[in-house]
């Protein structure tokens, strides 16, 4: 993959992110927090663990150490999820921005939260944090419907096709 292909991924990723977290504005906060019984119990603990991913992995990228997952108890509302998001958003940007080619290319040492050593290239890594969130936007959308909600589409085809 080339640096114009992983801006575009993250664009995609970050719309769909942005569509996810509008749908869920229009909770009520019990609905946020409720058990449904998926991976994360909720669609806050979901969502949450995509932002702690997507946050984990830049900070392994740009050599910031010691970062560990996000508490989603830390998350009471909407907009705690979502100002954190914003950060990240920025910080994401001035990441894909300063990116050249032969970055992409390199193999990245990292450690697993359990303390595992692994190296990859970069571009790959870049590609699992993205895969990794439409995995568990997908997630959100069934509690979404469990919910009895209207869910956003989120097909990369629908950002393609009428969203850009």
């Amino acid at each position: 993959m080339n640096k114009s292909q992983i801006i575009e991924l993250y664009s995609y990723d970050d719309w769909a992110n942005k569509k996810l977290l509008t749908a869920i504005s229009n909770l009520e906060n019990e609905e946020f927090v409720r058990d449904l019984s998926s991976s994360f119990k909720s669609i806050r603990d979901t969502m949450v663990h995509v932002l702690s991913a997507e946050g984990l992995w830049l900070s392994r990228w740009i050599g910031e150490q010691g970062r560990t997952q996000l508490n989603p108890d830390d998350f009471t509302t909407y907009t705690s999820l979502a100002e954190r998001w914003d950060n990240l958003r920025n910080k994401t940007n001035k990441f894909l921005l300063s990116l050249t080619e032969e970055a992409l290319t390199q193999e990245i040492s990292f450690k697993t939260l359990k303390g595992v050593p692994y190296s990859l290239e970069l571009w790959k890594q870049m590609l699992h944090v993205t895969n990794h969130s439409t995995y568990h936007r997908g997630q959100t959308v069934t509690m979404l419907r469990q919910l009895k909600k209207q869910p956003p589409s989120l097909d990369l085809i629908s950002y393609y096709l009428r969203e850009r």
